[in-house]
């Protein structure tokens, strides 16, 4: 496995990711204080509406990002040349169709904010700016996706991450000066058109004979692409259907109100959570390569040390979360913008059984085995809506959640890991399974103990750090069981403390 680009891809994105949390709650307090609460419910909206209509997008970049692994192992530069060719005008033809779409889905802006006619903004210009912002993204996706593929996702996230940094201080700059909506949405735009430039001088440089070399793909490759591209479309209706429709349908049935709050919430989680993923998505194509000529004895190794070392990580974060989070989302965002304890813990419950599958997908990317499970995702998708739905008239936002995590339960982590192992580590998942289960119950009684345990101080930062405190402690008795009943992890773990050591000695 090449380790060295596999740590600079991870180092990288883990700086900027720091970087990006911190900007992002910054212009959401600056958002909140500014412009109001109701502003930060209606970007929340956007970005799901627009959630929805990247369904267009087909899953067609992991497909050929995946088809070009083997082409540049192999050195067969005009196959990859052939690769791009298609892939660009499959993404110019995709902004297009997401343009169009999100034109046609303004119509019914206002019966998705339900609390609509008490905002001062005009829904139609603001919710056209973010699809702008968005559709301009696709022109330069392919260049973005050839670095990914040749293994240099460290380029890749530090111009995204320089835009997206130029765009918080834009945004923040923007708020306190004109406190409009319009020109806060405007900046994104920019970050937008910044990106696309330097991407196209840095691939230029790079890739020049790839990406101006006349090629054609041939029959064959032609149906791998387009069976890969299907599979990949439904991962992306099933992933668009759950990831979603929440912040939809708290909008429509609750509010843009609470779902601003909801969002100040799921901001800390999925950034944290995202910063954690970055320990795994950019090793996906180096996963990639070396599953081209690796036994599967191999990588069954490495799917269970990448299994436990998400365990870990999801453990260790999640519970801490749940022990802080009121007090973080007060210091980050203002008083009274919590939510009940009872919706924190499912919030916590279902990012942490999401993020326990990110070992599962990356495998499933890297493997191209997502052809397997095509039809798993609409279904699990139309199941979560027709759950939320029905769970929110009778408990609110608590019901959207928990319908979410019971999809991920019953589906998620039952069909995912099948298709990896019996196509890719070509073994039966009985164990895996086992393990799952348990350790998904562990955490979730863990939660229970932190929600007992959880000590109550004047001050708020006192308390943070008190709870903060114990929720790591309790992590330990989790994690320590992991690491004994996962003899895979437990192994290559050992093996790399021993070559590390041996390094430092000589």
């Amino acid at each position: 496995m090449d380790k060295k680009r596999g740590l600079l891809n991870i180092g990288v994105s883990i700086i900027f990711k720091i970087l990006l949390l911190v900007g992002s709650i910054l212009v959401r307090r600056f958002l909140i204080q500014y412009i109001g609460n109701d502003a930060n419910g209606l970007s929340s909206l956007y970005n799901s509406i627009i959630g929805f209509l990247t369904v267009a997008e087909l899953g067609v970049g992991e497909a050929i990002t995946f088809c070009m692994y083997k082409p540049i192992v192999e050195d067969n530069q005009e196959k990859v040349a052939a690769l791009y060719t298609l892939f660009k005008r499959l993404y110019l033809v995709i902004g297009s169709i997401i343009f169009l779409a999100g034109l046609i889905v303004m119509a019914f802006l206002p019966q998705l904010a339900k609390d609509y006619s008490t905002i001062n903004i005009n829904v139609y210009l603001t919710f056209s700016l973010t699809l702008v912002s968005v559709v301009l993204t696709y022109v330069y996706s392919a260049k973005t996706s050839l670095l990914n593929a040749y293994k240099n996702n460290y380029i890749a996230t530090t111009i995204t991450s320089c835009g997206t940094l130029l765009e918080d201080v834009l945004k923040i700059i923007v708020i306190i000066a004109t406190r409009s909506f319009v020109a806060y949405l405007i900046c994104r735009i920019l970050a937008v058109l910044f990106q696309w430039g330097v991407t196209n001088v840095i691939t230029n440089r790079k890739y020049y004979d790839v990406m101006h070399r006349k090629a054609s793909i041939n029959g064959e490759d032609k149906k791998q692409i387009i069976n890969n591209i299907k599979a990949m479309f439904m991962h992306k209706i099933g992933t668009v259907l759950v990831n979603t429709a929440d912040s939809v349908i708290i909008s429509a049935f609750i509010g843009v109100v609470i779902l601003g709050k909801y969002a100040n919430y799921t901001t800390i989680m999925t950034s944290m959570t995202g910063l954690l993923s970055l320990f795994f998505y950019p090793l996906t194509s180096v996963v990639g390569h070396v599953f081209v000529n690796a036994s599967k004895e191999e990588m069954k190794k490495y799917f269970y040390f990448f299994y436990g070392f998400n365990y870990i990580l999801g453990t260790v974060f999640c519970l801490g979360y749940y022990a802080v989070i009121d007090n973080v989302i007060t210091l980050c965002f203002g008083n009274n913008l919590e939510l009940s304890r009872g919706v924190s813990f499912v919030i916590t419950l279902n990012y942490f059984i999401q993020f326990l599958r990110t070992s599962t997908l990356m495998f499933r990317s890297s493997t191209g085995t997502f052809y397997y499970d095509r039809w798993k995702p609409l279904i699990e998708g139309v199941i979560n809506i027709v759950l939320s739905i029905a769970l929110v008239n009778v408990v609110g936002i608590t019901g959207v959640i928990v319908a979410t995590i019971v999809t991920n339960l019953l589906i998620n982590d039952i069909v995912e890991p099948y298709v990896v192992f019996k196509h890719a580590l070509q073994r039966k998942p009985t164990q895996y399974y086992i393990m799952n289960y348990s350790y998904i119950l562990l955490f979730a009684l863990s939660l229970l103990v932190i929600q007992r345990v959880s000590m109550e101080n004047n001050s708020i930062i006192t308390e943070l750090f008190a709870n903060g405190s114990v929720a790591v402690g309790i992590s330990v008795i989790p994690c320590v069981f992991m690491v004994i009943t996962n003899r895979d992890f437990r192994t290559l773990l050992c093996s790399y403390v021993k070559k590390t050591l041996r390094r430092v000695i000589r």
